[in-house]
């Protein structure tokens, strides 16, 4: 028996040669690869599309019991699917925000102690007054929403 028909009759009797397992597997490898270099790409190049239509279906939310917030308080709520934050600052304004910082889309958090809204993420903070982005890396400030302060509720329209 020579060696062609011994591999011959390995790769017969076990259905994949180990030349073929290889290039089943380093194929696999470059797939997954490709997958998840490009599935972010996809995603940062695309979100903004996405976010636009998902926004214009909703154009004010009712938050029952909010008008009850104290000074100095905050309350995480979803516009349309996205967080977004009602904040009732100490001089007894109120302000709505955007929750999602404009750099990766990570969700900001209001510090009270700070008068700040920071991500926790890569260390961007915004102005709590007017969302404007004031260090780190968010090239962009927060979206603002109108805010009307009702007898039972708040009611939070897009700007």
């Amino acid at each position: 028996m020579n060696e062609d028909s011994q591999a011959q009759t390995i790769e017969d009797g076990d259905g994949v040669s180990r030349l073929g397992f290889i290039k089943v597997a380093v194929g696999g490898m470059c797939l997954a690869y490709a997958s998840a270099v490009g599935y972010p790409v996809y995603k940062y190049l695309n979100s903004p599309v996405a976010r636009e239509a998902a926004l214009g279906a909703i154009t004010d939310v009712s938050l029952a019991g909010a008008d009850k917030l104290p000074l100095g308080g905050v309350l995480l709520f979803k516009f349309g699917p996205f967080p977004s934050m009602l904040i009732h600052h100490k001089d007894d304004s109120w302000i709505a925000f955007d929750a999602v910082c404009t750099h990766l889309g990570c969700t900001v958090q209001y510090h009270p102690e700070l008068d700040k809204i920071v991500c926790a993420c890569h260390g961007g903070t915004y102005d709590a007054h007017t969302g404007a982005n004031i260090s780190g890396p968010p090239p962009k400030p927060l979206s603002k929403f109108n805010v009307k302060v009702l007898a039972g509720s708040v009611k939070v329209t897009r700007a």
